[in-house]
């Protein structure tokens, strides 16, 4: 399924969170924490206003966006102002 974003909506891909401690213990599912960064996958049709681009991994508000499953994977669409910052 190809999603693609209207207006200042961007389309990211969630990234997982850490499954196991630095010392090797496995955190439960339900233990960890929700994870605020991933990697844009497109963006909106009002690209004056959108500073980000395609493959560009970001931070994003905790409680942003709207959750959708692409292809088995966990993806978010959230306005461009929830985006917080360009992680290099």
């Amino acid at each position: 399924m190809k999603v693609n974003p209207l207006g200042d909506r961007v389309l990211i891909k969630v990234q997982e969170g850490d499954t196991k401690t630095a010392s090797g213990i496995i955190i439960p599912q339900t233990a960890q924490e929700k994870t605020q960064t991933g990697v844009v996958v497109a963006i909106g049709t009002d690209t004056d206003v959108i500073k980000v681009k395609k493959n560009d991994k970001v931070m994003y508000d905790k409680y942003a966006g709207t959750q959708i499953k692409i292809d088995n994977a966990e993806h978010l669409i959230v306005k461009f102002s929830d985006i917080l910052a360009i992680l290099e």
